[in-house]
């Protein structure tokens, strides 16, 4: 009877409290994102696809559009080739185009982009990364009891400090560092907090990356908190990338260039 009574109070406090309350929430102009990060899933081909996202930021409850750039150019300094990306679709925002692998795994790569008259810089070197060495599925849960556990096994590469960057599917990612399994082999659990069902396919890839895009990806993975849209969706407030405005430095753009190897596997829920 008590609880009858709590709810019938509590309905008619939310059916009297009509009053439309505004929230501010912080605001800004919106500023180029470049997602540039370049995968190398086979460094021994003779040509890779690059593929580039350019979009702009939004305020908060917002998705993020499509920017047009007036271009994009990649080039090396150690030869005189370079690559034009053209835009896939008009106001798609991606834009793709076909390089030699060499050009992309050897020496200093630049990233030129203009918009609205604005020159935008990135640098990047390309960063080996490591086989996965098995994928399977556990039987253990965390807090609510119905995640689903992936073990995943690789083994540090050798004689160097390596960083590295999981993409788990469902814009989920993870960071890590060998400072504790340095050239040894390492088996970690990563539980999805959605409800899996079987017969669903989980795609991982492994990517080398430098310490500077650790970093950033770490940072960008804590104020994204896992969310649906992935880390390069954040609200415009996010973290500062490696990409610089040459002539109008206050006016940088979000995102990152790096060109990165990788490894991939997938399982099957079972």
């Amino acid at each position: 009877m008590k609880k009858l009574l709590f709810n019938f109070f509590c309905l008619n406090l939310l059916l009297g409290c009509q009053e439309t309350i505004s929230v501010d929430v912080p605001t800004e102009a919106p500023r180029l994102i470049i997602d540039a990060v370049i995968r190398v899933s086979d460094p021994t081909q003779v040509i890779s696809v690059v593929q580039v996202k350019a979009s702009l930021s939004s305020s908060f409850f917002e998705e993020n559009t499509p920017a047009s750039l007036s271009s994009i150019v990649l080039t090396n300094n150690l030869s005189q080739n370079l690559v034009t990306l053209t835009e896939e679709e008009e106001n798609s925002g991606l834009y793709s185009g076909l390089w030699g692998t060499n050009e992309l795994i050897n020496g200093n790569v630049t990233l030129t982009a203009v918009y609205n008259n604005e020159v935008y810089t990135a640098e990047a070197t390309y960063v080996p990364s490591t086989p996965i060495l098995d994928v399977s599925q556990g039987d253990k849960t965390l807090f609510e009891g119905n995640e689903t556990e992936i073990v995943i096994t690789f083994e540090d590469r050798k004689n160097s400090d390596d960083f590295y960057l999981f993409d788990l599917d469902f814009s989920q990612f993870l960071v890590s560092e060998d400072t504790f399994y340095k050239d040894q082999p390492f088996t970690f659990s990563y539980f999805y907090d959605n409800n899996l069902s079987p017969g669903r396919e989980i795609n991982i890839t492994l990517l080398g990356v430098n310490e500077s895009f650790y970093n950033y990806m770490n940072l960008l993975i804590l104020q994204s908190s896992g969310g649906d849209q992935g880390p390069f969706q954040t609200p415009s407030t996010t973290a500062r990338g490696n990409f610089i405005n040459t002539s109008n430095n206050s006016n940088f753009a979000l995102g990152y260039f790096a060109i990165c190897q990788t490894y991939s596997a997938s399982i099957v829920i079972e």
